[in-house]
């Protein structure tokens, strides 16, 4: 069965060179000029994957970005950001909501192909993982439930938060760097972007330590990147 992708885009001639080339490659292909009838769109019809214009006349990318992440339904439906601007300031912010990748104009048809391709078989891989149970101190993960708990209380992550967790718990007491775990949580190498994940960590921290500005759980390595501390080999110190 085709993979369906909703186009959300205001220029004319680039939505019918989208819609064309994407049934050529065999998709099925859903458009929309305006975001609010896109948005409707998304959350009707849970497509598979979302391309979304950043500027829009009634309703900007972000702001759909925002919605549809918040949603319980469509808050996994990745997102590839398509916009006319390359301010960095934009792909941070794009990021933080929740895109899984960005992509200027003008574009490369064959590269935008490809990174769909990418963001699929990524998502793809993330519902076929092992479930798995990863427990350290009072924090439990769920990740065949994609739910996160402390002290018996689930808590409200993001899809980007929670595969940054879980990466780091997988490698417990191993320095991971910011530029690595870019390229494994948002799957595409964002050059100079690295501050995504600074901000991730923190908001990561205000939600699972008792106190993010002294956190236990999740150490900065300076000038390298994050790993999540073994409490284990501190109580083994401890114990000597």
């Amino acid at each position: 069965m085709p993979y369906t992708v909703l186009v959300i885009e205001d220029e004319i001639h680039i939505l019918e060179l989208l819609r064309y080339n994407l049934e050529a490659a065999g998709y099925k292909v859903m458009a929309s000029e305006n975001g609010k009838e896109g948005l409707e769109k998304a959350l009707e019809e849970k497509p598979d994957l979302l391309i979304l214009d950043l500027m829009l006349p009634d309703m900007d990318g972000l702001e759909i970005c925002k919605v549809l992440k918040k949603n319980e339904d469509t808050k996994n439906i990745p997102i590839i950001m398509l916009t006319a601007r390359s301010e960095e300031f934009d792909k941070v912010l794009g990021l933080e909501l929740g895109a899984d990748d960005y992509i200027t104009k003008p574009f490369s048809v064959r590269e935008l192909l490809a990174r769909i391709k990418a963001v699929l078989r990524r998502t793809q891989q993330v519902e076929e993982e092992k479930e798995e149970i990863i427990k350290f101190g009072d924090i439990v993960i769920d990740t065949g439930k994609h739910v996160v708990y402390k002290k018996g209380k689930a808590l409200d992550l993001t899809l980007k938060e929670f595969e940054l967790l879980k990466l780091l718990s997988q490698n417990k007491g191993k320095v991971l760097t910011r530029d690595y775990l870019l390229d494994k949580v948002w799957g595409y190498e964002y050059a100079g972007e690295t501050r995504t994940v600074d901000v991730h960590i923190r908001h990561l921290r205000k939600k699972i330590e008792d106190d993010d500005k002294a956190p236990v759980y999740i150490e900065t390595v300076r000038g390298i990147g994050y790993k999540l501390r073994d409490l284990s080999e501190d109580k083994g110190e401890e114990d000597a």
